[in-house]
């Protein structure tokens, strides 16, 4: 049974390669006996590092850090195409790598920061009439798939050996670094995959913050693991706080109670609205010139 101090929250997950993002969920709501528990944000099979959990009500704020920009760091391995566009594919061509010396690595860097046009890969879980590309991919199957933009807002590159890469890279929801991967491989005029990658952020959440998959069963059996309030997860949104019937009005959900909040501060999208005991109350977002109630969260 869960214990009171874990009812709700994020838990923050050191993932290593090989489970899923779904299978490490699974695992954590089985340790903890918890009624829900989802990811906000999923890592491929092969990838590890930071995989936040949404634990009950933990589950509803999955959206704000779905949309959160990430940033990674790992290999490219040069000179060899895959099909899946890292190291789990089958090999589709192998080419001779050029020398990657330091003037060749900025213009990469340069070529790749800011806003790239990237079209999605096949093996991905993106829908066309319904059905995932994935398993169209897995028939054989290519179908046209639109390119959209997407921000690579950091982008630090080193050669190791001579035919491969590491990498540092922040960038925005939506990008697949895999793919960044294979397009750097085809600037260069070799093709390339992903060989390795780890999560290092997801929003103002960390890596550093994590606690090992493998080590969340003995921590909860020995009290030792804890998780993110809601309040502590969106610390990077401004705090506003809500007393006496102002506070239960927006319980109610009553949308009018929301122009208290006054005008939002510079690009402020979003705000957190707790009580006197700073316990998050809701969320409430701004759109249209007035706020929104975005959530309302039961009193614990």
């Amino acid at each position: 049974m869960l214990k009171e101090y874990l009812i709700s929250g994020i838990l923050l997950i050191d993932k290593p390669e090989g489970p899923s993002s779904a299978q490490a969920v699974e695992r954590v709501k089985r340790i903890l006996g918890a009624r829900k528990v989802g990811h906000l944000g999923t890592l491929d099979p092969f990838a590890s590092g930071l995989l936040p959990l949404g634990v009950n009500d933990g589950t509803k704020i999955a959206q704000i850090f779905l949309s959160a920009p990430k940033s990674y760091q790992g290999v490219v391995a040069l000179g060899v195409e895959t099909d899946t566009q890292d190291t789990t594919g089958k090999v589709l061509e192998v080419r001779v790598v050029p020398p990657l010396g330091g003037k060749e690595i900025e213009g990469l860097q340069a070529a790749f920061t800011g806003t790239l046009s990237q079209v999605p890969p096949m093996f991905s879980a993106l829908k066309k009439g319904g059905v995932r590309l994935y398993q169209l991919a897995r028939q054989g199957k290519s179908v046209p798939r639109a390119a959209r933009a997407v921000e690579i807002e950091q982008l630090r590159l080193w050669p190791l050996g001579t035919a491969e890469m590491g990498f540092e890279v922040a960038c925005s929801k939506g990008t697949y670094i895999r793919t960044l991967a294979a397009d750097m491989g085809q600037f260069l005029g070799c093709g390339a995959h992903l060989k390795s990658l780890r999560r290092l952020s997801c929003g103002h959440l960390r890596l550093d913050q994590a606690v090992p998959l493998g080590d969340v069963e003995r921590l909860y059996r020995e009290g030792k693991i804890a998780l993110l309030s809601m309040n502590q997860s969106l610390g990077h949104l401004r705090q506003i706080r809500f007393e006496g019937r102002s506070l239960s009005r927006l319980r109610m959900g009553q949308q009018a109670v929301l122009a208290e909040l006054g005008q939002p501060e510079a690009r402020e999208k979003m705000v957190r609205v707790v009580d006197s005991k700073g316990n998050l109350v809701a969320l409430a977002q701004w759109g249209d010139s007035r706020w929104r109630l975005f959530r309302v969260f039961a009193p614990h």
